[in-house]
C-alpha cells in the first residue's frame, strides 16, 4: 500500500493511523454511455480535520461542498476530535498533558504573572 499525506499539512499517514478519508470521483448523468472517472483519495489528519471543519467556510462551490462533509463528519461523533486532540499531545513539547506548562502562576497587585 502507498504512504499516504495529510492534504493540508503534509504528515505522513501511516496504515492503521487515525485519519479522515474524502473519497471523490465524477460520474455523468442522463448520458448513455455513462462514463466515471477512477476514485480519488483525500487524506486528512485528525489535527487538520477538526481545523478545517472549525474555520470559515473556503470559496468555490467544489471547495463549500467538501467543507461542509468534514463538518458532517467532525460534529457526528466525539472520536475525531479526541484523536485530534492525542495527535496534539504526542507533539514534544506543543501541549503538554495537564493543560499546564509547569510553572505556577501567582498573583501581584490583582494581576497574574505570565
Amino acid at each position: 500500500m502507498d504512504n499516504m499525506y495529510c492534504l493540508r499539512c503534509n504528515r505522513e499517514l501511516d496504515a492503521g493511523h487515525k485519519s479522515l478519508a474524502v473519497y471523490m470521483f465524477a460520474q455523468t448523468v442522463g448520458i448513455r454511455p455513462r462514463q466515471k472517472s477512477g476514485a480519488q483519495r483525500i487524506n486528512f489528519c485528525p489535527p487538520c480535520s477538526v481545523s478545517l471543519a472549525m474555520g470559515p467556510a473556503p470559496e468555490g462551490a467544489l471547495n463549500i461542498a467538501a467543507w461542509n462533509m468534514l463538518r458532517d463528519v467532525v460534529g457526528a461523533d466525539p472520536a475525531l476530535n479526541q484523536a485530534a486532540w492525542e495527535s496534539i499531545r504526542g507533539i514534544a513539547g506543543y501541549l503538554p498533558a495537564t493543560g499546564t506548562d509547569g510553572s505556577r502562576r501567582t498573583a501581584t497587585n490583582g494581576y497574574f504573572e505570565f
